[in-house]
């Protein structure tokens, strides 16, 4: 136990031996000291034994916030630009507006309660007047008179509409109320923290009284893991997209067909990206057919020959056991397809995926914007993707 420490624990005790209780919060500001430090006191007494016995209590503190604390001493935003206009001739309302801070919140409420009015002035130019000769600024006075506005429901109103300015707020404070204990005494004796060995040879360990040893009090907090930078910035993106109203897309889907993954985005079935070196190719189950067959029959003749789309096509024979295959899935576009197919409508999607492409690559991070002709009806998708490249190990020339 510090000093200070000791010092509050001593006023503490002085105060219980007149009074029959003590207000931890209270006897703070009554003695000028920290409440932390009065906190502290409490607790160190606690350890004595039955000396107090102390109850823990939680108030809703409302306090004046810096904003609160301006319109105390300075008076409301209202009531300020009230006092700017020109009693007989009014005030220019630009003029107005540079002269007092948050002068549209003051304008407005001073125009809700009737305070000003908008003309033409002798000169033709839009001015502010006044409506009344004189004013009460309500808002100034309930900050002023806080403490009775808290405990009186008739001002409830008034007090929503100062939370809502934020001119108060709320903060939680939890205190103590401490009483007597059986074993009461305004004298304290030290408590010794450890044994040491000059006690024991000495033997003055048997006259000692030493400090309960506390078995539940919680050891420092262990680092367990931390997200991943790229975990941090997925879910912020994520959530930015959500707030703008876009719907998150299945991605639990790793494993895509062909037709999915390439056909159905009008990609030939000979192109390079195609290929075993570029894509990941699955042995079981090789082949799926998890796509509608007359929207196959669609997607075919616009790489035949252009179907109805204007197009001449690519000029090949469209194969369905090449749209057939089983592959890991290579970009966010593939499920992209899947889902402007079963929506067909104007809709906002996102998805944020891992994507298994065979590159001696870097980790990258893509967002593309796209349009996707599926549906007679044109649907918009944004999407980003994660992409993790899968590169071939270098081994040291010592172990070839």
């Amino acid at each position: 136990m510090s000093n200070f420490t000791e010092e509050a624990a001593s006023r503490i005790l002085k105060c219980l031996a007149e009074e029959s209780s003590v207000n931890s919060y209270e006897f703070s500001h009554r003695a000028n000291i920290d409440h932390q430090v009065i906190v502290g006191a409490i607790k160190s007494l606690l350890v004595l034994g039955e000396v107090i016995d102390a109850q823990q209590l939680q108030t809703d503190n409302w306090e004046l916030t810096v904003e609160g604390q301006d319109v105390v001493s300075n008076g409301s935003y209202e009531a300020r630009l009230w006092g700017e206009v020109d009693a007989i001739q009014g005030t220019l309302q630009q003029e107005l507006m540079n002269k007092v801070p948050n002068s549209t919140i003051g304008f407005n409420k001073a125009m809700a309660c009737g305070w000003i009015c908008i003309g033409k002035g002798i000169d033709g130019e839009l001015r502010v007047f006044r409506k009344v000769e004189s004013i009460t600024d309500t808002t100034r006075v309930l900050l002023c008179q806080l403490s009775v506005v808290l405990n009186d429901t008739a001002y409830a109103e008034q007090l929503k509409e100062l939370k809502k300015r934020k001119l108060i707020d709320k903060s939680v404070i939890k205190h103590y109320v401490v009483t007597k204990g059986s074993q009461f005494t305004v004298d304290i004796d030290r408590l010794e923290s450890e044994l040491t060995s000059e006690m024991i040879q000495s033997g003055s360990w048997k006259s000692m009284r030493f400090k309960a040893y506390n078995f539940d009090a919680q050891g420092p907090p262990i680092d367990s893991g931390h997200l991943h930078p790229l975990m941090k910035v997925r879910a912020e993106i994520r959530e930015i997209f959500l707030e703008m109203g876009f719907t998150e897309m299945p991605t639990n889907n790793f494993v895509e067909s062909s037709f999915w993954n390439f056909d159905a985005l009008f990609q030939p079935q000979q192109h390079p990206a195609r290929d075993c070196h570029d894509t990941f190719f699955l042995k079981d189950p090789m082949y799926s057919r998890d796509f509608p067959l007359d929207f196959a029959e669609k997607v075919k003749a616009v790489h035949e020959n252009g179907g109805d789309t204007g197009s001449i096509g690519y000029k090949y024979n469209w194969r369905i056991e090449e749209a057939e295959k089983n592959i890991l899935r290579t970009h966010t576009t593939a499920i992209s397809a899947r889902m402007l197919y079963h929506l067909g409508q104007q809709v906002s999607l996102m998805l944020i995926i891992t994507l298994e492409k065979n590159k001696d690559e870097k980790l990258t991070l893509r967002c593309t914007q796209r349009k996707h002709l599926l549906q007679p009806s044109t649907s918009q998708s944004i999407e980003f993707s994660v992409t993790k490249r899968w590169t071939q190990p270098t081994w040291p020339s010592s172990i070839k």
